[in-house]
């Protein structure tokens, strides 16, 4: 068994105080899988989106981050889901409302709506939602092959889901979805 190194003993030495930190906590880690019977990659990680009455899961890696709806700019010309451009960080973002590309009712602006970022390496592109719900874990026995309740071409952008009980979380796939033709093609 390791010797149990004091954390005050290493205030002047910098880098074994980070060494002994992370030690401590790749150790509690592995206690914590072990309690909850989980090993590494066991559980599928994904945030939780609302559109309307539908939930969606994305991969978080696919998500650079959830924004508060930030100011627009119209786009003249532009299809209707296409809400603006918004100016994040001196980078310009497209906006737009996922629930109308999807040929259903515009995203209410209320305080719940988010602009999810897409993280993409040439297409920048938030998403309006209803509401982001966070992380969402499933475990591989939830994993359906179903898709959701949606008209075509949007439907065939969603790889599987999740049920948990009553609730089916669909799987969208936000590479598919900016790299498609429905969503690139934004001219009216």
């Amino acid at each position: 068994m390791a010797e149990m190194t004091s954390l005050t003993d290493l205030v002047d030495q910098p880098f074994r105080l980070l060494q002994e930190l992370d030690r401590r906590c790749r150790q509690a880690a592995a206690g914590r899988q072990q309690e909850s019977g989980l090993e590494t990659g066991d559980e599928w990680v994904g945030v939780g989106l609302v559109m309307g009455d539908q939930n969606i899961l994305v991969e978080r890696d696919e998500v650079r981050e959830v924004l508060p709806v930030p100011t627009l700019a119209r786009v003249p010309g532009a299809r209707p889901w296409l809400k603006g451009l918004a100016n994040v960080r001196g980078q310009l973002l497209s906006v737009v409302d996922l629930s109308m590309l999807a040929g259903r009712e515009p995203t209410p602006m209320d305080r719940k709506a988010r602009v999810v970022a897409v993280k993409h390496p040439e297409i920048p592109a938030g998403l309006l939602v209803h509401e982001v719900r966070g992380f969402r874990r499933f475990q591989p026995d939830e994993a359906v092959q179903e898709l959701p309740d949606l008209d075509e071409p949007f439907r065939s952008l969603f790889r599987g889901g999740f049920r948990r009980g009553d609730e089916y979380w669909g799987i969208l796939n936000l590479r598919d979805l900016v790299e498609s033709q429905l969503f690139l093609q934004a001219a009216q």
